[in-house]
This record gives C-alpha cells, sequence and structure tokens, in this order.
C-alpha cells in the first residue's frame, strides 16, 4: 500500500503570440450586456492550471482544470490538500467524497467542483499508474477502435473562410464538423439570416454525408431560439449547442420538446445531480459535460451511466485525454470532440502547449494506447517565450 505525500499546483500562463477572433465570430451570454456583441474575450483563458499528486513511492498523477485557474488552486492548496496527504491514492471514491462533502458549503459548482475535478484527474492518472493499466480500461475497457471525432474549430466567419476551412477538415478525412453561430437577439432578423447563411454555406461545402453542428454558446433567448430553430430544419443539423444560458433547464425543455433540431448541452453544469435534473426534464438529447468540470473521471463515469440509463448521448466537451478515456470506456459515447492543435486563440489550443501525448486525429479519429498508463500525459518543460509558471 501507498500513500499520497504530496500535492502541488501551478499554473501555465500563456505569454506567446495569439491570434484573434474576427468580429461576430461566436455568440456568448455576454452580448446582452456587452458593448461588443459577438466578443468571446470574457470568455478566452489563457492560464491553466496543473495539479500534481505524489505518491511515498515517487509515482506522481496528473490532473488540470481550465477555468480561474487562480482561485482554483487557491481552493486545491488551502482546503484539498489536507484530505488527500496520508491517504492511499486507489481510495479514489473515499476521496472524492470527502474533497465534495467537506467543501460542499462553498464548492458543490463552478470553481468548486473544477477543484475537485483536477485532483480526481490526477488521482485517476496515479491509480493508473500504480496498477499499469491506462484509465479506460480501468473504467471498463475499450468500446470502439479508433474513437470517431469531430472537428471544432470553425467559426462564424467570412463566407469564402468558412468554406475553406471545411474543405480542410474534409481533406483530413473529418466526417463531422462544428460551427459556432455569430448573431444573437440584439441583431434581429438580419442576423437570423446571416446564421442560417452559415449553416447553408457549411452544409453546400461538405454534402449530405458529412454530420454538421451548430454552437450557439448560451448566447440566445427562449424567443429567439424558437424562432430560429424552424430555420434550421433543412441543413439537418446533428445538434444545437446550448442555445440557452445553463440555469434555463425548462427552455431547453421547451426547445427539445419541439422536435426541430436535437438539443446539446452540460457544458456549464457542474454535477451528477445538476445532470439529473436535466434528465428529469427531458432538456437535452445530447450531454455534454467535460471531465475537468463536472468532478474529475470518477463524477463524469456516473454521469455517463447515468446518461445511459436514460438515452441520453454522451458527447464531452473538448477533447483532451481526460474526457477520451470516458468516452472510449463507454457505448454512451459515440464519439468525441476535437480541437485541432494550432495557433492559440480562446485557450483550448493550450492543452498541446502544455502536454504531451494527446492523440492526433488521423481521418477523423483518434486512438488510445495500451501502454500509456493512467491518463496517457507528461508535462512538457515550459519555454520562457510561451509560458510564465507560477508555483
Amino acid at each position: 500500500m501507498t500513500r499520497i505525500t504530496q500535492v502541488r499546483t501551478s499554473i501555465w500562463e500563456w505569454v506567446g503570440p495569439t491570434t484573434s477572433l474576427p468580429p461576430n465570430s461566436c455568440t456568448t451570454p455576454n452580448d446582452l450586456v456587452g458593448d461588443r456583441p459577438g466578443d468571446l474575450s470574457p470568455f478566452t483563458f489563457l492560464g491553466w492550471l496543473v495539479v500534481e499528486v505524489e505518491c511515498a513511492d515517487g509515482t506522481i498523477g496528473i490532473g488540470n482544470a481550465a477555468l480561474a485557474p487562480h482561485a482554483t488552486k487557491v481552493v486545491i492548496d488551502s482546503y484539498l490538500k489536507p484530505l488527500l496527504v496520508g491517504h492511499d491514492p486507489l481510495d479514489s471514491e473515499f476521496l472524492w467524497q470527502s474533497m465534495y462533502r467537506r467543501t460542499m458549503a462553498f464548492g458543490r459548482k463552478g470553481i468548486g467542483m473544477a477543484a475537485i475535478s483536477a485532483v480526481d484527474l490526477a488521482i485517476w492518472d496515479l491509480k493508473g499508474k500504480l496498477l499499469r493499466q491506462p484509465v479506460f480500461r480501468l473504467l471498463g475497457g475499450r468500446t470502439k477502435s479508433p474513437l470517431p471525432v469531430y472537428a471544432s474549430k470553425l467559426y462564424s466567419q467570412p463566407e469564402r473562410e468558412l468554406a475553406r476551412e471545411a474543405q480542410t477538415y474534409l481533406e483530413q478525412g473529418f466526417k463531422m464538423m462544428k460551427l459556432r453561430l455569430g448573431w444573437g437577439p440584439r441583431h434581429g432578423l438580419d442576423g437570423m439570416r446571416r446564421n442560417v447563411e452559415l449553416v447553408r454555406i457549411l452544409r453546400e461545402t461538405v454534402g449530405d454525408g458529412i454530420e454538421i453542428m451548430a454552437d450557439v454558446y448560451m448566447g440566445w433567448d427562449l424567443e429567439y431560439a424558437k424562432r430560429m430553430l424552424p430555420k434550421l430544419v433543412p441543413y439537418n443539423l446533428r445538434w444545437l449547442e446550448e442555445p440557452l444560458p445553463a440555469d434555463d433547464i425548462a427552455g431547453y425543455a421547451q426547445l427539445k420538446a419541439m422536435g426541430h433540431v436535437a438539443i446539446a448541452g452540460g457544458e456549464h453544469e457542474f454535477s451528477l445531480a445538476g445532470f439529473r435534473q436535466l434528465i428529469d426534464a427531458r432538456a437535452i438529447d445530447f450531454a455534454q459535460f467535460d471531465t475537468n468540470r463536472v468532478g474529475g473521471i470518477t463524477a463524469a463515469h456516473k454521469i455517463t451511466s447515468l446518461c445511459e440509463a436514460h438515452g441520453v448521448f454522451v458527447v464531452p466537451h473538448a477533447g483532451q485525454m481526460h474526457n477520451y478515456h470516458i468516452v472510449m470506456s463507454s457505448y454512451a459515447a459515440p464519439f468525441a470532440e476535437y480541437f485541432p492543435n494550432g495557433p492559440v486563440e480562446v485557450g483550448n489550443e493550450l492543452f498541446w502547449y502544455i502536454f504531451d501525448g494527446e492523440p492526433v486525429a488521423e481521418h477523423g479519429c483518434v486512438d488510445l494506447r495500451d501502454d500509456q498508463f493512467g491518463l496517457g500525459l507528461t508535462l512538457r518543460t515550459p519555454r520562457p517565450s510561451e509560458f510564465r509558471v507560477l508555483r
């Protein structure tokens, strides 16, 4: 039996070059109160938290969190670390319940759960290394090989650029891709027309044999969404993602009941109980939790089983290894999201710059190796021209 001896946190702040997105690149909930509708800057994250959990034998598990890294670091250092040191990392359920129940007064969702998620990922990575198994095998094993993924990079952008980028993903072998819509309630009928035009261009570019999705990132209200859904029907979307703010469960249920387009959501839900509410309300067709927000592997595995029992598909937010292991180990998760490696824009790309081991898509699929124990990630050596690391 080994014991946890140390928990270390660090923040990797990107100081390298960034690429600007076009105006109205994607709607956001900020559109109602911001001066620039479609501005993603309040939702960019150019810092990432890394947590390392070390055992007495020197084995180290690595976890991460992308939301509010400075605040998340404080939660781990001040509240979670004392609950972990001295315990057996194989007792992951006990450790998760300890973190969750002893921070419940302030940590049920948001930053508190992001902190628990980061630690839980490190514990599962540690478990896999100690047991010499990849995490997906500890969760039930391989259910698909390879693992299909969709290209998640298209934004509301000039028509020629949109068509050219979509064609690039076709040539790379992707059978699925997602587009962000850039126009919301403040843009009226003209914005509706522009949204529909974006979807039309994408469908005409890729043809009828490719799955396409559209993402609103919580930027619409219920009335606007009800008017938009019928306009999207001719283009056979696989789903419309986060059309409303995350707390409007009743609104999601109304949109799903319309039956025009499948509804995806849950990227900004943080708990097993929250997904039970979404499912009980018949609010979503696709559950999109992010494993490094929703409580780590421990919670994500439970949520996936809950979704399977109720006929709700699971397609986690973001690619990234913590999500791939969940998808690989469950038939409720048919495929995964994939952020292509490239210049840093909103921050999703930082995973490629911080970690080694993230699988590269080939012909629209990724695969996980049986000989990479744990999550299969290692920390890169930070370059001063790219990162400032705060410990």
